[in-house]
């Protein structure tokens, strides 16, 4: 599930309305980046309500970034858009939380928890502000 659909154009969205000096309406941005209207608006509500964008209503409404490309990071980014943290596997986050009565014997999990732990670093390490660059 680590990056869906939603999850990139969400980044391509914010990436364009990085750039922009003023607000850009939802179908403006559909056109441009080639995505579907409905698909992208329900994105752009989704970062709005998450305090990532700005929307204005009106003639020259659309949608603006509310923070700093330096202060956003992609793990909120994916987080925001997909309503949970992106999962390389899909497994309890601790032994302890695993639903099989043979978590015990589950020789995988610890790697595979660490390589959660460096994927979810590295989201959280990357900004907005590194995609421009």
């Amino acid at each position: 599930m680590l990056i869906t659909r939603a999850s990139e154009y969400a980044i391509l969205s914010l990436i364009v309305l990085s750039k922009a000096q003023s607000p850009v309406d939802s179908e403006t941005l559909s056109n441009q980046l080639m995505i579907p209207k409905s698909f992208l608006a329900k994105i752009l509500q989704t970062l709005a309500k998450k305090d990532i964008l700005k929307s204005y209503k009106g003639v020259n409404g659309g949608f603006a970034l509310l923070l700093e490309p330096k202060n956003i990071n992609m793990l909120q980014i994916i987080s925001c858009v997909e309503g949970k943290a992106p999962a390389v596997f899909d497994c309890a986050a601790s032994i302890q939380d695993c639903p099989s009565d043979r978590a015990q014997m589950c020789y995988i999990w610890p790697f595979l928890n660490k390589l959660q732990g460096r994927i979810d670093s590295f989201l959280a390490e990357l900004t907005l502000k590194d995609l421009l660059e």
